[in-house]
C-alpha cells in the first residue's frame, strides 16, 4: 500500500495519518513510543486518539526528553501520557505493561544494538499487538542522519523477524521516510 500523503509545513511525518490509517490506532488502547523524541510527535497525536480510555507510555533514554513531553502533555491537557526513563537496547529495562501498539519512529537508527531495540519492542508488545516501524529511507536526503547510519528496510524486516514480529505490510510513511508494519 502506498501512503502519498505526506506531512505539511516543516513535519517530516503525518502522525495522525500513520496511526490512524496505517496502524489502526483505536480508542482506548494501549501505546508505548519507543524513543519519543523531545516533540513527542507521536505520543500527543497517540494520545488524543486513545482518549481518556486509553494510555500512552513515552519513553526515551534522555531525561530532559521525557521532561519536555510532559510539560507539552500538560499544557495539551492530555492526562494519558506517562513518561518512562528508559534505555532500549537492555532487556527488560523498559517497566511498563505490555501494550496494544508498539511504535519505532525515527528511533533505531540512533541505536549501537539496534537487535536489542526490536527485542525490546516485541517484549512490550501484547500478543497479537501491532509494531509500527518508520525510519529514513536509505539514500542520503536533504534532511536526516547521514546515509552510513540509516536502517536499511532489508536489515529492519530481518531484526523484526528475528524479535518474532511478523509482517503485515510496507508503506511509504512520507518524502524522506519508509514503513512497515508488524504484527506479535
Amino acid at each position: 500500500m502506498e501512503n502519498n500523503r505526506y506531512a505539511g509545513g516543516s513535519e517530516l511525518l503525518d502522525a495522525e495519518f500513520l496511526l490512524k490509517e496505517i496502524l489502526g490506532l483505536p480508542y482506548g488502547a494501549s501505546v508505548a513510543d519507543l524513543g519519543c523524541g523531545s516533540m513527542g510527535f507521536f505520543v500527543m497525536q497517540a494520545a488524543k486518539i486513545v482518549g481518556d480510555k486509553g494510555q500512552v507510555y513515552a519513553l526515551d533514554i534522555l531525561k530532559e526528553v521525557l521532561s519536555a513531553v510532559t510539560s507539552k502533555a500538560r499544557q495539551e491537557g492530555l492526562l494519558n501520557i506517562k513518561a518512562v526513563w528508559t534505555n532500549l537496547e537492555t532487556a527488560g529495562a523498559a517497566q511498563i505493561p505490555p501494550v496494544d501498539y508498539t511504535l519505532l519512529i525515527n528511533t533505531v537508527f540512533q541505536g549501537q544494538d539496534k537487535q536489542a531495540m526490536f527485542n525490546e519492542a516485541y517484549r512490550l508488545t501484547k500478543p497479537e499487538g501491532k509494531m509500527l516501524f518508520v525510519d529514513w529511507k536509505s539514500a542520503q536526503g536533504a534532511v536526516g542522519p547521514v546515509a552510513g547510519i540509516r536502517v536499511r528496510p532489508e536489515d529492519a524486516l530481518k531484526m523484526a523477524k528475528a524479535a518474532g514480529f511478523v509482517k503485515l505490510k510496507d508503506f511509504i510513511a512520507g518524502q524522506d521516510h519508509y514503513g512497515i508494519l508488524f504484527r506479535k
